[in-house]
């Protein structure tokens, strides 16, 4: 009778293969993506093919700055709940920066009112 607990290794199984593996591609902030799309068509740069991306780099989506294997993988993913969501969120007013969270915690530029005029 007794021995070990059979729950004692819990914590191994917490980590994910799956944390790393998102990390791997560095997600652009909202704030980046949503000046990226607001650009005319002409400013905007074609794919270029790059060979550590997903499909070469060329199925990209926009909204989510996500690369995608093929055709069919990236059309099903404009078809998810998830893309949804994103392109409203785009398509809206413009997301929060690192400025409007430092004005909003009092640590932005001081606001002094206006100056006095001297006699």
């Amino acid at each position: 009778m007794g021995g070990k607990c059979p729950h004692r290794h819990v914590k191994k199984r917490r980590y994910s293969h799956k944390t790393a593996r998102r990390t791997k591609f560095l997600v652009k902030g909202d704030d980046m993506v949503y000046d990226e799309l607001k650009k005319p068509d002409e400013q905007k740069k074609s794919l270029p093919v790059d060979e550590d991306l997903p499909g070469m780099g060329q199925y990209y989506c926009f909204h989510c700055d996500r690369y995608f294997s093929n055709v069919a993988v990236r059309d099903e993913h404009f078809k998810t709940k998830r893309h949804k969501k994103r392109l409203k969120q785009m398509m809206g007013p413009a997301p929060h920066t690192q400025l409007d969270a430092d004005l909003a915690a009092g640590m932005g530029m001081p606001d002094n009112g206006p100056k006095l005029m001297s006699m």
